[in-house]
């Protein structure tokens, strides 16, 4: 947790029972003006709502066939490890949501739209990394490696920023357009909010709150 004049940012895991528990204490606590959210229009329906549309072809154009592509895989992966713990993804998102609206609190959209990430993504994806993804995947399906992570709590720091190296490493057009990027539009949309002055609180991936605050001050 990070905290900043007058705005506090919760890093949470999207399936992780802590990150629940975290933000609902925390918001119950400091009871803030404003929560901000990791989130764009599009994913606070689905999550809320249910209000998602089925695969089309409209989609594949909209956004890219590696952007669709990547999409799919991402929330097949996410929803299977969900399924371990017994979290459904974004539960400490809905959480938060639940927890603004017991206190009043105004909530607050800070992430790019899905569509234009994707997007990006299908522009931006090379064949180099494209190759190293399919590899690492199919080294993943016939390795037997076993890594300790605790899928119930927020991994520490020292792990995510491995992890975010490697990312950055290997992946640099990934690292941009699903990190970088959106951390300069969730800090921009924060520090607007901030300029009202009123307390805020921000729930987002764990690994990104560092650098949104670093770019903040640089505002």
């Amino acid at each position: 947790m990070r905290q900043y004049n007058n705005l506090t940012i919760i890093g949470t895991s999207h399936i992780a029972k802590e990150s629940i528990t975290k933000v609902k204490k925390e918001i119950s606590e400091i009871k803030p003006d404003i929560v901000a959210l990791e989130l764009d229009p599009i994913r606070f329906n689905v999550l809320m709502y249910g209000k998602t549309s089925k695969n089309k072809l409209s989609d594949i154009k909209a956004i890219g066939i590696k952007g669709f592509i990547f999409n799919l895989i991402g929330a097949y992966v996410e929803k299977k490890l969900g399924e371990i713990v017994n979290v459904k993804p974004g539960s400490e998102m809905k959480a938060a949501i639940i927890s603004a609206k017991l206190i009043k609190s105004d909530i607050a959209l800070i992430d790019q739209d899905i569509r234009i990430t994707l997007k990006n993504l299908s522009k931006s994806f090379t064949w180099k990394e494209r190759f190293r993804f399919m590899a690492e995947i199919l080294k993943g399906v016939f390795t037997k490696k076993k890594i300790n992570i605790d899928l119930t709590k927020v991994p520490d720091k020292k792990l995510i920023k491995k992890l975010t190296d490697k990312v950055k490493r290997d992946y640099p057009s990934l690292y941009n357009v699903l990190i970088a990027d959106r951390n300069k539009v969730m800090a921009e949309n924060l520090y607007k909010l901030m300029q009202t002055n009123k307390s805020i609180i921000a729930v987002v991936g764990a690994g990104h709150e560092d650098e949104i605050v670093e770019l903040i001050k640089k505002m």
